[in-house]
């Protein structure tokens, strides 16, 4: 009677716990929901490498475009003048290096007649050595032969010397040549840059310069003006944030479903093409949770789609056939009496709540995979505030 009458009282005392059913799913999804923005899947920022003012602007924003199409024009006056002045500098050195080779040419010909003298002057000398033998002339002509031989060779070592420094004369005027040229096609390079053509085809995606306004070049941690922004919108991306606890789960190839913000009645096919390999930088300092960018390819087309449009995506990350599924709540850990810590839910037996093992799986929004139970077991399902503390043969009782 005592024994029955505690009972009594413990089932008095009973929580009241809400129950659900597990339930078996011939094909169960587990999906990773994340929003971003619409990107092409090739755009270029077109800016300018040259600092000026903006005199032609010949495009709109949202204007069809192709590659080498006239996008702006710097005012050229400037780079114009300094390809003229480098032309003039090309002709002037060009005149020195004509001089110097001419002169070349004519220190190589006094090299000749000096070399010839010489020669002649040796000879001569070596006649009158002879004869100064066989005491047919004097010692004093052959003092004089010999002082001509030495000068002869004198003005052949002049002469070359002349010859020397003439040649390089004329190599310093080749080099300052070359030197001139390339500051001309210096000069001509960025009068050319002065007319900004397309790099790609596409669509004026953003226009952020009007004509008159000045535009300058990046300079160390300073960036360069950006005059707009061409978008090839035949090939379209979805770039969303996915969080660190899901990111893992993501792959390249994986299905997709996109929503506009702009179309939210329609859903649009994509596949995963790219998954960050790190995460994003974080906006705030105290932010704790990280994101990580993915690109998902959109496979339909989207009508009068704009870069910059708002989207969410719902990526497939998973699916099983034939799985027992239960609410992801129901699911807590418990310690076990050998100090080790497992999963799994509770169940209700004659009033008494009772903790079930079970091995858990994929997770699909609300629910999950589980396995250690049958289709038809009820299970404890909350309230959280009971279900967070419930241990073991505690007295509950369903609402």
């Amino acid at each position: 009677a005592i024994a029955f009458l505690a009972l009594g009282r413990r089932g008095e005392k009973g929580e009241k716990v809400e129950l659900a059913r597990a339930e078996s799913r011939e094909l169960f999804r587990s999906f990773v929901n994340a929003s971003g923005e619409i990107l092409a899947e090739r755009y270029a920022d077109v800016g300018s490498s040259v600092m000026g003012r903006v005199v032609e602007l010949p495009v709109t924003e949202g204007e069809e475009v192709k590659e080498g199409d006239l996008l702006a024009r710097i005012d050229p006056i400037q780079a114009r003048s300094e390809l003229q002045a480098a032309e003039a500098a090309i002709q002037a050195i060009a005149a020195e290096a004509k001089s110097a080779t001419e002169q070349v040419v004519a220190a190589r010909a006094d090299l000749e007649l000096a070399e010839a003298g010489a020669r002649e002057s040796s000879l001569n000398l070596q006649r009158l050595e002879t004869l100064f033998q066989e005491n047919l002339v004097p010692a004093s002509e052959l003092d004089v032969a010999r002082a001509l031989a030495e000068s002869g060779n004198a003005r052949v070592n002049s002469a070359r010397a002349a010859v020397a420094r003439s040649e390089s004369t004329g190599e310093a005027a080749k080099r300052r040549v070359l030197q001139a040229r390339a500051q001309a096609d210096r000069a001509r390079d960025i009068l050319e840059k002065t007319s900004i053509e397309a790099p790609i085809s596409g669509v004026v995606s953003r226009l952020q310069v009007r004509q008159g306004e000045m535009v300058v070049i990046g300079i160390q941690n300073q960036p360069g003006t950006v005059l707009m922004t061409v978008s090839d919108l035949s090939e379209l991306n979805a770039e969303v944030k996915v969080a660190e606890a899901d990111v893992l789960r993501v792959a390249v190839e994986q299905e997709a479903a996109v929503t506009l913000e702009a179309l939210p009645d329609k859903m649009f096919r994509g596949r995963v093409t790219e998954v960050g390999a790190s995460a994003l930088p974080q906006l705030t300092a105290g932010a704790a949770a990280r994101e990580f960018r993915v690109e998902i390819r959109l496979l339909d087309p989207v009508p009068g789609i704009r870069p910059g449009l708002t989207c969410d995506a719902e990526i497939l990350v998973g699916e099983q056939e034939n799985v027992v599924v239960v609410p992801l709540q129901s699911v807590v850990i418990r310690t076990q009496k050998d100090g080790s810590e497992s999963r799994g839910v509770f169940t209700v037996t004659g009033g008494v709540a009772r903790f079930t093992p079970v091995e858990t799986g994929m997770i699909g929004g609300l629910d999950i995979e589980v396995q250690g139970i049958d289709e038809t077991t009820e299970v404890i399902v909350g309230p959280y505030q009971i279900l967070r503390g419930l241990e073991d043969g505690d007295p509950v009782s369903s609402r």
